[in-house]
C-alpha cells in the first residue's frame, strides 16, 4: 500500500501560528462590518475575473437547466386529501408552495393549486424570504379539511426564520395580531426556534422571547444560541404572557415540544437536548408533570401509538423487571428496541429485540406505517429494507422487502402512517435517475413482497451514462481498518479486454468527497451535477465512507470522535493513497471536496497530506477550532469534536485545526473556499480567516468566494446554486484537467 508521510505537515505551535490571543485576522468574524464586506467583495470579484469566463458561462447554464427542470419530480407530502410539494424553477426562482390531488398528480403533467408563491411575497413585502417548511394543522376528526398550517421563512437562508400562520381553505394569511377576517393569528418574530401544533387555537413555542417578555427573559436561548424555554401559546394571548411548560439549563443545547396528534393516542412531549448526543424525551400529562422516558441519555427513543422505539447508541444493561425476574441483559450499541409503552411505564423493561448490527450491517432509519415497521439496513453501505409486524413473534417477525435494485439509494416514507400502509419508495444510484414508486404493505403477502414496487414517476436523465460504471472498493486506513468507498468512472476509461473494466489505461482527474462526522452516511444518489460537468469530460468520481459517519452505525461513528478524529482524515487519506496505487489517478490529477464538517476534513487534508491533492473545493467549513465554540452555533458541537477551552485544546484539538496549522513553504494545494454571509449556523470567519492567513503566506492558488444569501446551504435559489456549482467545477478542470 502506499503511503505518504504526514508528520511534518501535521502541527504547528498554536503561540506562533494565530492563537486567539493572537489573531491577525480576527476582524473578518466581524460579518457584516464594512471592513470585511469589503474583502469579501474584493476576492469575491478577483475570484470572478479568474474563473466566469465562457467555460464558466457553459458549466453554469448546464446547472441551470438541471435544476430549474420541469420534468424533474415534484416530491410531496399526503394532508388529508391533497398532496403538498414546495417547488422552484427558473420562472419562480424561490419557489411555490402547492398542491394537488392524488389523481391528478400521477399524470405527467399535475394540475397544480399554488397556495403562496413566496417571489410574489417577497415583492409585496420587499423581503428575501427563503422557505423553511410547513406544518399542518391535522383535522381533531376523520374526514374533516386540513385548515391551518404554520409557515416558517428565512431572510436570506439563515437557520433563524419567522412563523406565520396560513389559512389552507382561504389561502389567505393568519396575521399578527387581528386580521381582517377579525381572528388573532400566531406570529412568531425572528430568531432560531420554532412553533408546533396543539389544537387549532393552542401551539407550542420555542424561540427567543427576550423581546417578547420586554427584556424579562433576556437569557431565553443557551450558550449555543437555541431556545431553552417552552412555552404553551393559546390565540389571541401577548406571545409575553404564554405559559411556561419547560426550561432547559443555560449550558444545555435546546429545548422543543410536539403533540402527538394519532387518534387515540393523543400525548404532547417535551424534546430536550442536553447536548449533541445526549438527550431525554418527556411526556407531559394532563396535570402538566413532565415524565421522563428512561433510556440511556444517548440513545433515541420515540413513541408511536403503543409502542415505544429505542435505538442505543451505546451498550445498555439493565435488569428485566418483569415478573420479579431480575437477571441482567445488555443489548449491544446499535441496536433497535420495542416494547409497549404502558408496560414500560408501570416498570416493564423487558424489550423485544428487533435488530442487533454486525460488522457490515447498522440500522440507517426506521418508518411506521399503520399495521407495519419498516427498517432500513445498511450492509456495507447498501440498503436493505424490512417489513416487521409489530407483536408478532418474538423479533415482529421480519420479512425482506425484495424487489429492489441490489445497490444505490433506497428511501422510503410512509404515505399516511395513521391511516394506511401504502409507502412511497425512493430508488437512485450515482448513474440512474431518481424513481418514485409506491406500495400497499398491507396487500402484499411474503410471496408478493417479491414484486417491485409500481412506479409513480421518473426523474429524467441529465447526462449520458453509457459505458460508465460504479463500483465499491475498500481501502486500508493507517491502522488497518477497511475503509468503503464508491468508484465512478466515465465512458471509455477501463480496459474491459483485460479484465481491468475498473481499472483506468491512463490517469484521470479525480474528484474525491468526504463527510466523516455526526454518525452521517454518504450513500448513493443521481449526480446530475457531477455527471454533466465533471464525468461527461472524462473524470472520475469518488466518495468515501470514512469513520465519522453513519454507515456501519454508531461504532463507526464514535471510532473517530474528539481525539479520535485523525482517524477519518486517516481513511480519507487511504482512499487517495489507493486511488493512486490502483492507478485511477495520480495526486496531481486528484482533487478533493467536502462542506461544514467536510470542509474540516478537506482543511486538514490541505495542512496534513498537502502532497495527495493538486486542487480543494472547502465549502462553509469548520477550520479554526480553538474558536469555533465561540462562533454562532459552534458550542452545540463540543460533544463531536471537544472543549477548546479544556485541556482538549492541548491534548488534539490543536492537532487538527487547519487555521493553526498552516506552516510557511509548504507548497498547499490549490484551494477554492466557499461560503455565505448568512450561515448562522457555521460562522463565515472560519474561510475568510483561512484565506486571508494562506494568502497572507503567499500560498499558490487559492481563491474566496461568499454568497451573500443561502444560509448554512450557501444558495438561496437555483441561480445561485449553479453559480456556485460551476465556480467548483471550473477550478477543478482548470487545476485537474486540461487546464485553459
Amino acid at each position: 500500500m502506499l503511503h505518504f508521510p504526514p508528520s511534518r505537515y501535521q502541527s504547528a505551535d498554536p503561540e506562533t501560528a494565530g492563537t486567539s490571543n493572537d489573531d491577525p485576522y480576527r476582524w473578518l468574524e466581524a460579518v457584516d462590518s464594512a471592513e470585511s464586506l469589503a474583502w469579501v467583495e474584493d476576492q469575491n470579484r478577483r475570484t470572478l475575473a479568474r474563473f466566469a469566463d465562457a467555460e464558466f458561462a457553459s458549466l453554469e447554464t448546464g446547472l441551470r437547466e438541471i435544476l430549474d427542470a420541469d420534468d424533474r419530480i415534484p416530491f410531496v407530502v399526503k394532508r388529508g386529501e391533497h398532496y403538498y410539494n414546495f417547488w422552484q424553477d427558473a420562472e419562480h426562482p424561490r419557489g411555490m408552495w402547492r398542491r394537488t390531488t392524488w389523481d391528478s398528480y400521477r399524470q405527467a403533467r399535475p394540475e397544480w393549486e399554488v397556495l403562496i408563491n413566496v417571489d410574489a411575497l417577497n415583492a409585496a413585502e420587499g423581503e428575501n424570504w427563503v422557505w423553511h417548511g410547513a406544518s399542518c394543522l391535522e383535522p381533531a376528526h376523520p374526514g374533516e379539511p386540513w385548515e391551518r398550517a404554520l409557515i416558517s421563512l428565512s431572510r436570506g437562508g439563515a437557520d433563524a426564520d419567522v412563523t406565520r400562520e396560513f389559512d389552507l381553505i382561504g389561502k389567505r394569511w393568519v396575521g399578527g395580531g387581528v386580521d381582517r377576517e377579525g381572528e388573532h393569528g400566531f406570529t412568531r418574530p425572528e430568531a432560531k426556534g420554532g412553533m408546533s401544533w396543539i389544537d387549532r387555537d393552542t401551539v407550542f413555542v420555542y424561540t427567543d422571547f427576550g423581546g417578547a417578555d420586554s427584556g424579562s427573559e433576556n437569557d431565553s436561548l443557551t450558550s449555543s444560541g437555541y431556545p431553552r424555554r417552552v412555552k404553551r401559546w393559546r390565540r389571541g394571548e401577548p406571545l409575553s404572557e404564554a405559559e411556561t411548560v419547560f426550561e432547559a439549563a443555560e449550558q444545555d443545547l435546546m429545548a422543543v415540544a410536539f403533540h402527538d396528534s394519532t387518534r387515540g393516542f393523543e400525548r404532547d412531549f417535551i424534546h430536550h437536548a442536553l447536548a449533541f448526543y445526549e438527550q431525554r424525551l418527556l411526556e407531559i400529562t394532563p396535570d402538566g408533570q413532565h415524565v421522563p422516558i428512561e433510556v440511556p441519555l444517548s440513545a433515541q427513543a420515540s413513541v408511536h401509538r403503543e409502542w415505544l422505539l429505542v435505538h442505543l447508541r451505546e451498550d445498555w444493561t439493565l435488569n428485566s423487571g418483569n415478573g420479579g425476574n431480575d437477571a441482567a441483559v445488555t443489548y449491544p450499541s446499535g441496536a433497535l428496541l420495542a416494547i409497549d409503552y404502558e408496560t414500560f411505564k408501570r416498570g416493564d423493561r423487558d424489550f423485544t429485540t428487533l435488530f442487533v448490527p454486525d460488522a457490515h450491517r447498522s440500522l440507517e432509519g426506521f418508518e411506521w406505517t399503520r399495521h407495519y415497521l419498516v427498517l432500513d439496513v445498511l450492509e456495507d453501505v447498501k440498503h436493505r429494507l424490512q417489513v416487521l409486524t409489530p407483536g408478532q413473534g418474538d423479533d415482529w417477525s421480519p420479512r425482506p422487502l425484495a424487489g429492489l435494485p441490489a445497490t444505490g439509494e433506497i428511501g422510503v416514507a410512509a404515505v399516511d402512517d395513521e391511516e394506511s400502509d401504502e409507502v412511497f419508495v425512493i430508488i437512485t444510484d450515482y448513474l440512474t435517475p431518481t424513481t418514485l414508486a409506491r406500495l400497499d404493505l398491507k396487500h402484499r403477502d411474503l410471496a408478493q413482497l417479491d414484486a417491485p414496487p409500481e412506479t409513480v414517476k421518473r426523474a429524467p436523465s441529465f447526462f449520458e451514462t453509457q459505458g460508465m460504471q460504479v463500483t465499491q472498493r475498500f481501502a486500508t486506513s493507517l491502522d488497518g481498518t477497511s475503509i468503503p468507498y464508491f468508484l465512478v468512472l466515465p465512458a471509455g476509461a477501463g480496459d474491459p479486454a483485460n479484465g481491468n473494466a475498473d481499472r483506468p489505461t491512463a490517469p484521470l482527474p479525480t474528484l474525491l468527497y468526504g463527510y466523516g462526522g455526526f454518525e452521517i452516511s454518504l450513500t448513493p444518489h443521481y449526480i446530475a451535477g457531477a455527471g454533466r460537468s465533471w464525468l461527461s469530460r472524462g473524470g472520475a468520481y469518488v466518495v468515501a465512507n470514512i469513520r465519522g459517519g453513519g454507515e456501519y452505525g454508531p461504532r463507526w461513528h464514535r471510532a473517530a470522535l474528539k481525539g479520535e478524529r485523525h482517524k477519518a482524515f486517516e481513511d480519507f487519506a487511504a482512499v487517495a493513497e489507493d486511488l493512486v496505487a490502483t492507478g485511477v489517478t495520480t495526486p496531481d490529477k486528484l482533487g478533493i471536496q467536502g462542506g461544514s464538517n467536510g470542509g474540516l476534513l478537506v482543511g486538514n487534508m490541505i495542512t496534513r497530506y498537502p502532497d495527495h491533492f493538486a486542487a480543494a473545493v472547502c465549502e462553509v467549513p469548520l477550520l479554526d477550532m480553538q474558536r469555533y465554540h465561540l462562533l454562532l452555533a459552534g458550542a452545540s458541537w463540543m460533544a463531536e469534536y471537544g472543549d477548546p477551552d479544556s485541556d482538549d485544546w492541548d491534548n488534539f484539538l490543536k492537532d487538527y485545526s487547519p487555521y493553526h496549522n498552516l506552516c510557511e513553504g509548504v507548497d498547499y494545494p490549490a484551494v477554492l473556499f466557499t461560503t455565505s454571509t448568512r450561515d448562522d449556523r457555521v460562522h463565515p470567519g472560519h474561510a475568510r480567516k483561512m484565506m486571508a492567513r494562506m494568502e497572507a503566506m503567499g500560498a499558490g492558488n487559492v481563491y474566496y468566494y461568499e454568497n451573500t444569501e443561502g444560509g448554512h446551504g450557501g444558495a438561496a435559489d437555483n441561480a445561485q446554486r449553479a453559480k456556485l456549482g460551476a465556480l467548483a467545477w471550473r477550478f477543478l478542470w482548470n487545476e485537474l484537467g486540461d487546464g485553459e
